[in-house]
């Protein structure tokens, strides 16, 4: 199904020089610093249930185009906020998902799709409603084996490092039974605060209350919230963390006084904010968050500009990551000035950004990251993790960041059969870039060799100090 040169540039002397960069990185380790793959997977070490519930059911980028197709997601077997699910049948999942494989047509989803099939199943020709049963069986085959186990499949990823992405309450048991088990596999957590922190959450309040019970400290004030926030972090980083991770609807920051903080605490604690309070408190804590990074080392990853939960009956049925969150536009230079006032300067602080608004690239992302020592600029990210993404991403990044300001690349996955196939593509992506700047004599082809290897493999361990 896969051609040897997908992705390369058309052009013949250009996709000579784009394979020869290929072979350089083609199969050296992955580094995932940032995902959302489940660590029970790697602890309890099962065998995965059936195909349907690997690669059709957790994946939103699958059911959002299914959706909108009008597909339910009762009959794809996405379970309700209760845990269940109308749909148990597997196999007629997979049967319906076959009949509709053509809509993925164009689409990044059918390049990963494709890869996982062939070369992690052997499947070699198209899916399709005709060859959907036999497509099944063979994958259900291969899934009860001891090598289609979770660690096997780590292994034979050639995964180095893997960083799943934990609540802030979460007690990392599944992290501790990885670490005492007899497993070399390095899988590491990562501190996401957002859902003790953001004011719109739902469970915002008990999540503050089980910090505070986790970490023995007051909680109704403003600095024992937090040094609950800097316990935890402290514990995350015991647990083998590196970074933090924040899901902003913005990236708006803040700069108050304690007296203000204090203020404004207490009123989200009483459940007293307006809009634009809530907006306030998150950048305030964003600021906050910085601040502790600085102390305790801990990368910091801003994620904003998703309008989350698009759909009110759907988020109220199903819950989140249902395919249903939206990018917007986001404002970073003057979102970001009062956070870089304090500490955009201090060499401490390495705090990685992420957009879903593609209009920031040149304008206001890559002059930022080229000229604060704090910054680096995250990969082309969700709706952007494409073979023409990337592309653009890297023509509009390169010539004002360069390529030492960024972050290398991350899958930031929920499928993790998918994990190799979206490595494949950014690395064909980058060569066929390096390839082009060769051929059009801005690069010596000995420093594109060298800048390929930088960017698959040690830009992403160095940013996230792995």
């Amino acid at each position: 199904m896969l051609h040897e040169d997908r992705l390369f540039p058309a052009d013949a002397d250009t996709r000579s020089v784009a394979r020869r960069l290929f072979t350089e990185v083609e199969k050296l380790p992955l580094i995932c610093p940032h995902g959302h793959t489940e660590p029970l997977w790697f602890s309890k070490n099962e065998n995965f249930a059936d195909p349907a519930q690997l690669l059709i059911v957790p994946d939103h980028y699958v059911l959002r185009m299914l959706v909108s197709q009008g597909i339910s997601l009762e009959s794809l077997g996405v379970p309700d906020h209760t845990g269940s699910a109308k749909q148990t049948d597997g196999r007629a999942i997979w049967r319906l998902f076959a009949e509709n494989y053509y809509l993925f047509r164009g689409t990044p989803s059918r390049l990963w799709f494709d890869y996982t099939l062939e070369f992690l199943f052997g499947v070699t020709e198209p899916l399709s409603a005709q060859n959907a049963d036999s497509v099944y069986d063979t994958i259900s085959s291969c899934l009860a084996e001891q090598s289609f186990k979770p660690r096997a499949l780590f292994d034979r990823f050639n995964i180095e490092v893997l960083s799943t992405t934990d609540a802030c309450t979460d007690d990392l048991a599944a992290h501790k039974a990885i670490r005492e088990s007899d497993w070399q596999g390095r899988v590491v957590p990562t501190y996401r605060p957002d859902a003790a922190i953001d004011p719109d959450h739902p469970d915002l309040l008990s999540n503050i209350e089980k910090m505070g019970a986790l970490t023995n400290e007051d909680v109704s004030t403003w600095q024992g919230y937090l040094n609950a926030h800097r316990e935890r972090r402290a514990y995350f980083k015991s647990m083998g963390a590196t970074a933090t991770d924040h899901g902003h609807p913005s990236a708006r920051t803040a700069d108050f006084s304690p007296a203000e903080c204090e203020a404004l605490y207490a009123k989200v604690l009483a459940g007293d904010t307006d809009a634009a309070e809530k907006e306030l408190f998150r950048a305030q804590m964003l600021t906050e968050m910085a601040g502790m990074s600085v102390e305790d080392g801990l990368v910091m990853q801003l994620h904003p500009g998703s309008v989350r939960n698009h759909n009110q009956s759907i988020f109220e049925t199903f819950g989140r990551d249902k395919g249903f969150d939206i990018p917007k536009a986001v404002n970073f230079v003057d979102a970001l000035h009062p956070l870089l006032n304090k500490y955009g300067m201090d060499k401490r602080l390495s705090l990685i950004l992420f957009t879903l608004d593609e209009t920031t690239y040149s304008r206001e992302l890559a002059p930022l990251a080229g000229v604060y020592p704090s910054l680096k600029l995250g990969p082309a990210w969700w709706f952007h993790d494409s073979p023409a993404g990337m592309m653009r991403y890297r023509e509009m990044m390169t010539e004002t960041a360069g390529f030492y300001n960024t972050a290398g690349f991350n899958d930031d996955t929920r499928a993790f059969p998918s994990i190799p196939a979206r490595h494949d593509v950014a690395r064909r992506i980058d060569c066929a870039f390096l390839a082009k700047q060769v051929t059009e004599h801005l690069l010596a082809e000995e420093e594109a060799h060298e800048i390929a290897v930088d960017l698959t493999y040690r830009l992403a361990k160095q940013a996230y100090k792995l």
